[in-house]
């Protein structure tokens, strides 16, 4: 019931999916067409098909923000209290709002699939490696949803949420390889790069999709030449650490 209600809200309210339908595609555009050529590709290559990896990734990392949203919203408006003074099980509103969170992580990933393909994007992968990289998708946006659901249970209003969302997020998914190659960041913010989760996730969908710069050399950091599990090390992580502190601090605010 919650799920669907959330589902319902995002089709009365399509400019309250902005995050996940038009920035993505604006953000694939404007570095395609207005950076594009002015970046190198490590080893060669098409720029739009490196571009792609990273912005997957990047808008992954950014579904906790709607996340936090949506939750943030539900608690100023009443909703929250209305669905706790009906018969439904406690854990009911988290799992809705998981649930719906993760279904609209698949619109921007289809949305940014078809757009990559019209610029020029094209998945040089086998297909068993094709559905290792979407299923690799799905799976740290999972995790990214319970960051989303801890902002949005510690954040008292959407305003509040916008704003840690902007001071927490940002630096992840712009000092990392999701636009340039992470061996051209300063010294200073490389070792940073390098061990990022959006850097693992953008190498792991080069590789998976055998994107350019999915070819990591031998003497490349480990986090880079084992992308893939890094991530998933990344994504096990997130979610043994923030689903159970995510649940306590949503009980502890709207319980009492």
């Amino acid at each position: 019931m919650i799920a669907r209600r959330c589902l319902l809200h995002m089709r009365r309210q399509p400019e309250a999916l902005s995050d996940a339908t038009i920035q993505p595609i604006m953000f694939v555009l404007l570095f395609a067409f207005v950076f594009g050529g002015a970046i190198d590709v490590p080893g060669g290559g098409n720029y739009k098909e490196f571009l792609m990896g990273g912005i997957f990734a990047q808008t992954i990392v950014f579904s906790a923000f709607g996340v936090a949203m949506s939750l943030s919203n539900d608690r100023n408006n009443g909703a929250i209290d209305r669905f706790h003074s009906m018969p439904i099980a406690p854990a009911a509103v988290l799992c809705g709002h998981a649930t719906a969170s993760l279904l609209r992580a698949l619109l921007p990933i289809t949305l940014m699939s078809l757009t990559g393909a019209a610029i020029g994007w094209r998945i040089r992968g086998g297909p068993v490696a094709t559905v290792e990289a979407y299923g690799v998708m799905i799976a740290f946006s999972f995790a990214m949803i319970w960051i989303g659901v801890l902002l949005g249970s510690l954040c008292k209003t959407p305003e509040a949420v916008q704003g840690v969302s902007f001071v927490a997020i940002f630096p992840i998914t712009f000092v990392a390889s999701t636009f340039v190659p992470y061996d051209t960041l300063p010294n200073g913010l490389r070792p940073f790069a390098e061990w990022n989760p959006t850097t693992a996730l953008s190498e792991s969908l080069r590789q998976l999709f055998h994107n350019p710069g999915g070819h990591p050399a031998a003497t490349a950091p480990w986090p880079i030449v084992h992308a893939t599990e890094y991530t998933l090390l990344w994504m096990f992580a997130i979610v043994a650490i923030c689903a159970p502190v995510a649940t306590r601090v949503y009980w502890r605010k709207f319980r009492g």
